[in-house]
């Protein structure tokens, strides 16, 4: 049995790791409600786009055409692999890498933002293309860099589809691992209403030219698609970061309590031994 001295100590011990948990959980809380409410804003933003797109599609116009919205036969595929920097965020990345392994193929390059899952593919032997840090909160430009590396690769002919593997924000304790093809650009079909833009119709007069609205609105919706898909994923981050450190703390106020129980019983113990042992010595005295 442990004496009251180990006991102290490891009581202290634990006190300290909860102290630092609950510090942890509270600058993760502080933190999840801005990427929350960003990734929240971002969605609306997100589905008028979709429905711009839908609009322009639904005009079968030969003339709306674009190199981005190219479908090739090939196979050679490119994913963004967005995970995080940093650990104490439940199975989040563990979740993402199940959701790599069965949804990408095994010749498929990779371009990553998160430490995480880079040392991974490292691991793994996969081919890196690029890797990206992005700052917390996520700023746009950083996004609109990466959907220029990102399309390039795809216009100069060198893969066939791009993808972003990301978590979608659901709430606060549900993260999906999710994959969404990014290029070539698929547009809402003409018939989902989800998004649709109030007295929108096919039948519009473009001016300037089909071409050129598309040439001007898919670079901003890709630029806006991998900026959504870091905010979801920072918003999931922080989610997944609150939710481990709370029940961290939980535990680590369980077992003080334990411990505690275990201090007290030991000291009742000795106590009581010496109790027993005073009173001996005085009935050998009688």
């Amino acid at each position: 049995m442990a004496n009251l001295r180990d006991i102290r100590r490891r009581i202290k011990s634990v006190k300290n790791t909860a102290q630092i948990t609950r510090a942890m959980q509270l600058v993760a809380a502080a933190k999840m409600k801005k990427a929350q409410d960003q990734a929240m804003a971002g969605r609306d933003y997100s589905s008028q786009l979709n429905a711009v797109l839908s609009d322009i599609s639904a005009g079968e116009s030969e003339d709306a055409s674009h190199p981005l919205l190219e479908v090739r036969e090939g196979s050679r595929e490119l994913v963004l692999v967005i995970s995080t920097d940093k650990g104490l965020c439940g199975p989040l990345n563990t979740n993402l890498a199940k959701k790599l392994r069965s949804s990408t193929s095994d010749t498929a390059d990779y371009v990553t933002v998160g430490r995480k899952l880079r040392i991974m593919l490292e691991k793994l032997q996969k081919n890196i293309l690029a890797d990206f840090s992005v700052k917390d909160p996520v700023p746009f430009a950083e996004a609109r860099a990466i959907a220029a590396f990102l399309t390039k690769q795809f216009t100069e002919g060198n893969y066939d589809k791009v993808s972003i593997l990301h978590m979608r924000f659901v709430n606060t304790l549900t993260q999906v691992p999710e994959v969404i093809t990014l290029l070539p650009v698929q547009p809402p079909a003409a018939s989902d209403d989800a998004g649709a833009i109030p007295g929108s119709s096919a039948d519009h007069l473009f001016e300037p030219s089909p071409a050129e609205v598309l040439a001007s609105i898919l670079p901003l919706y890709i630029n806006f698609q991998v900026y959504q898909a870091l905010l979801e994923a920072r918003a999931t981050e922080h989610s997944a970061r609150m939710v481990a450190m709370k029940a961290a703390t939980d535990n680590a106020k369980k077992f003080i309590k334990e411990l505690t129980l275990e201090y007290n019983k030991v000291r009742q113990g000795a106590i009581t031994a010496e109790l027993l042992e005073i009173t001996t010595a005085m009935k050998a005295m009688e």
